[in-house]
């Protein structure tokens, strides 16, 4: 029995779920949702405030000030609280407001940017605030998670070994792209010690992460309005676009089998299903796709109707809405 006295201390690290009788097709997931702050961003929020400790960038007195969409926020929120920090979470309209509730729960400020930027939409919004508020007092201090190689680093040394011991045999694994720290650390890994593996990037529509045109983008987690600073693509073997409404309907499937998963899981789970239909070619390839975190802060949003249909329209729950499998940009 583990036993802790600090939350960040707890991360689940062997879990994972046997989808092939929701998909029809053999799919191991990940989940990192059992976390004790609620998702694999805990593993990101901790590596990154160890390192800014020991490099003395953070200190007594500091103000953590960090951009997120909800999971970061919250893991931050919950370190902030047990080591004594102050913590701001500069977030958009699109955060979740259960997210925005537990972060405040937590102690954290909460600063919810409505106006995105022309280019680069809501996250450049929120950067440039994040820079004001930097620029505004010393004790501020920004991780910069989109930058910082401890987010990475995190998955390099827990995510990826992990898999590697639940599945020594691995064919290929699924990962989605956000900041791209998980899957940037999971993908050095694989490509440094079992470069037979396959590594195939999962992105939302929408998202210019790869090269491909920007749209809105109304789930939080993955996708980005900028290039993530972290991506490097020689490291990627694929990549496969999921449109909001299949991970809608995919995350309201697996409710349907009593499987409450979030959003990022509803795009990562969608888009293996599509690579594997498309890729197997009549094998039962080794897979395994990388749950974020849980549905419960969903809610709201993923799970409720009315949001969904008011999003995306009246038909939204029922049509398919494939994901598309699409080469990596030319000069990748």
């Amino acid at each position: 029995m583990p036993i802790i006295s600090a939350p960040y201390e707890f991360n689940e690290e062997d879990l994972y779920v046997d989808l092939e009788s929701v998909l029809g097709s053999p799919l191991y997931l990940k989940c990192e949702g059992f976390n004790f702050t609620g998702s694999i961003k805990q593993k990101a929020a901790v590596e990154m405030v160890e390192a800014a400790e020991r490099s003395g960038a953070l200190a007594p007195g500091s103000v953590l000030v960090e951009s997120s969409s909800g999971n970061l926020g919250v893991a931050l929120s919950a370190i902030a609280a047990s080591k004594g920090y102050r913590f701001v979470c500069v977030t958009d309209s699109r955060c979740n407001l259960a997210s925005r509730r537990l972060m405040e729960a937590l102690g954290a400020t909460v600063h919810t940017v409505t106006e995105p930027l022309v280019d680069g939409g809501f996250l450049a919004a929120r950067l440039g605030y994040v820079r004001s508020l930097c620029a505004s007092d010393e004790r501020y201090v920004w991780l910069n998670q989109y930058t910082n190689d401890a987010n990475w680093h995190a998955h390099y040394r827990t995510t990826a070994p992990a898999v590697d011991r639940a599945f020594p045999h691995l064919d290929v694994l699924f990962v989605g792209a956000g900041t791209t720290g998980t899957l940037m650390g999971c993908a050095r890994w694989y490509k440094a010690h079992r470069p037979g593996v396959r590594i195939v990037a999962v992105d939302s529509v929408g998202s210019v992460a790869f090269g491909h045109p920007p749209a809105p983008r109304m789930i939080p987690g993955l996708g980005s309005g900028v290039r993530p600073p972290l991506l490097d693509e020689s490291y990627v073997d694929d990549v496969v676009l999921v449109p909001e409404p299949a991970t809608v309907n995919t995350c309201r499937r697996l409710a349907a089998r009593g499987f409450l998963f979030g959003g990022s899981t509803g795009t990562v789970v969608s888009g293996a299903a599509r690579w594997l239909a498309e890729h197997a070619d009549g094998e039962r390839p080794t897979a395994v796709a990388v749950s974020p975190d849980l549905g419960e802060r969903y809610l709201d949003t993923v799970y409720h109707a009315n949001w969904v249909q008011g999003v995306y329209g009246a038909d939204a729950l029922d049509p398919e809405h494939p994901p598309m499998v699409l080469p990596l940009p030319s000069g990748s």
